[in-house]
């Protein structure tokens, strides 16, 4: 199966090096010519991925065109991009595996949802789970969560892209997948606050068990499974991102945290903190769907500059006291 990768940033390329592993040939599709170059040259993404040899059997283009023949793409690019890259596309017949994380902007649509509305012949699968992008293309231990409605298409993919440390557990609940993947990057960014104020360990546990309260609700009020919430692509990524600066919106969190403002600490990004965006599509989600988020509106506020970390902080300590399951 010719594996074709769509977005050249540090998980595309990670992703790439994990379905060249075998030495079947892959074609990795990146924006910046830059990048391009040097996969093809030096067999190394410096601006994403720096200091990580890269298989031979990868080749980069800049051409979305040169993507026909490949037998399953996978779809690495940011979230709000995905619509716009998929329309650029002829993928009938052939698998979206969609790896970004978020909520598209104005149509609260899931990423399978744009993807199912923009080319309704593509099959669509899902891979989600605790990954920084360096630790996969190094080869070290990685499980994730690839979700498929198809079983026999998802077993299929599985068999494709499993190496020795990289894992993929079957699902068929492709909501519950996403859902967890992008919730848990705007908790990731309200963690990263706790660090930023030092507010201590035991305040950033007590908000990964409550924001997981909070995903839980969400996922469920959409159709997701308990049990993909409470796995790979659920808890698993919560507690990975919610837990180092190697997560771009924990990092981002901890910016906010000690009084940098939204815009500075994103203005010199190359890389994309994905929770900021999703952060105010779920939270006019949640209340379309009768959900209570409180740390997601806590996000929200942060980073629309409404109200400072301190003021939601105490906020939120001192909300009405509850039964732990509420």
């Amino acid at each position: 199966m010719k594996i074709g990768v769509i977005g050249g940033g540090a998980w595309g390329t990670a992703l790439a090096q994990v379905a060249a592993a075998g030495g079947d040939p892959v074609l990795l599709w990146a924006l910046e010519p830059d990048v391009v170059e040097a996969v093809n040259t030096a067999r190394e993404n410096p601006v994403y991925l720096a200091g990580v040899p890269l298989s031979p059997a990868i080749r980069a283009t800049t051409r979305l065109a040169d993507l026909q023949g490949c037998e399953a793409l996978l779809v690495v690019t940011p979230a709000q991009h995905v619509r716009k890259i998929l329309s650029g596309i002829d993928a009938s017949g052939v698998p979206l595996v969609l790896c970004a994380k978020g909520i598209e902007a104005g149509s609260r649509k899931l990423v399978s949802e744009v993807a199912e509305e923009v080319q309704p012949d593509a099959a669509i699968a899902v891979i989600s789970g605790p990954t920084f992008a360096h630790e996969v293309a190094k080869g070290l231990p990685t499980a994730v969560t690839l979700a498929c409605a198809d079983e026999a298409l998802g077993a299929s993919l599985a068999s494709r892209l499993a190496r020795p440390n990289f894992r993929p557990y079957a699902s068929t609940d492709v909501i519950g997948s996403e859902i967890g993947g992008a919730v848990k990057n705007v908790l990731a960014i309200a963690c990263g606050v706790v660090e930023g104020r030092g507010l201590g360990l035991n305040a950033r546990s007590a908000l990964i068990a409550r924001g997981f309260a909070e995903m839980t609700r969400f996922g469920l009020a959409k159709g997701a499974r308990v049990e993909t919430l409470s796995g790979l692509s659920g808890l698993g990524d919560l507690v990975l991102t919610c837990s180092s600066t190697q997560s771009r919106n924990f990092s981002l969190g901890k910016g906010l945290g000690e009084g940098r403002g939204a815009a500075e600490l994103m203005a010199d990004r190359r890389t994309i903190a994905e929770g900021a965006f999703t952060a105010p599509v779920l939270q006019e989600a949640a209340r379309a769907t009768g959900v209570d988020m409180p740390v997601v509106d806590a996000v929200c506020a942060l980073l629309d500059g409404s109200a400072s970390a301190d003021t939601i902080v105490s906020a939120l300590l001192a909300r009405p006291l509850r039964p732990e399951g509420r």
